[in-house]
């Protein structure tokens, strides 16, 4: 198990905006132009403070766990990087596309580190839009059957009920259509 937890500068970073919020506002009392930066210090140490308090995230050989969520490694069907490393930014889709978004605020090397765990244990998924295999350059299994890349359901499931039904019939019968023996003679 590995613990990827929030970095506390941006705890420190959200209290140092939180100063600056209250000198701005003590200079908006003689100045009112200075209420303008106490409002931007105000929203960024709100975002920071946010930031800070993330839920641990815990990499685990079967599953994923964000806060008390655990997410199994099977369930994820999608992982798109959003491009961000410091705060890292993910998108999972899981089976039931449900969209998830793994905000994690830490720095750039465990960031990183996050990343590759989220990119390299959901063995099913599509990585950025790529099946995980040709991804990560792994040569497909033996037998060519690429078990890496997501099954995409063709049919509903009364017509795979209907194709199987047909499919006994012709097992059983040898012929589908409804024709006796004696019509074709």
């Amino acid at each position: 198990m590995t613990r990827f937890v929030p970095s506390r500068h941006y705890l420190y970073a959200g209290l140092t905006a939180v100063a600056g919020a209250a000198f701005s506002t003590w200079c908006g009392l003689s100045w009112p132009l200075a209420f303008i930066p106490a409002v931007v210090f105000l929203a960024s140490a709100v975002a920071l403070v946010l930031l800070a308090l993330r839920p641990v995230i815990e990499v685990h050989e079967t599953h994923l766990v964000i806060g008390k969520e655990p997410i199994p490694w099977a369930d994820i069907r999608r992982v798109d990087h959003a491009g961000w490393l410091s705060p890292l930014v993910v998108h999972l889709t899981l089976f039931d596309d449900r969209r998830l978004v793994v905000l994690y605020p830490g720095d750039p090397d465990a960031a990183r580190r996050l990343l590759r765990y989220l990119r390299r244990l959901p063995r099913f998924a599509l990585i950025d839009g790529v099946p995980h295999r040709r991804f990560w350059g792994d040569p497909p299994p033996p037998g060519g059957d690429d078990r890496g890349s997501p099954r995409c359901p063709l049919l509903r499931a009364e017509d795979e009920a209907e194709v199987e039904r047909l499919y006994q019939r012709l097992k059983a019968v040898g012929h589908l259509d409804q024709k006796s023996s004696a019509d074709e003679e």
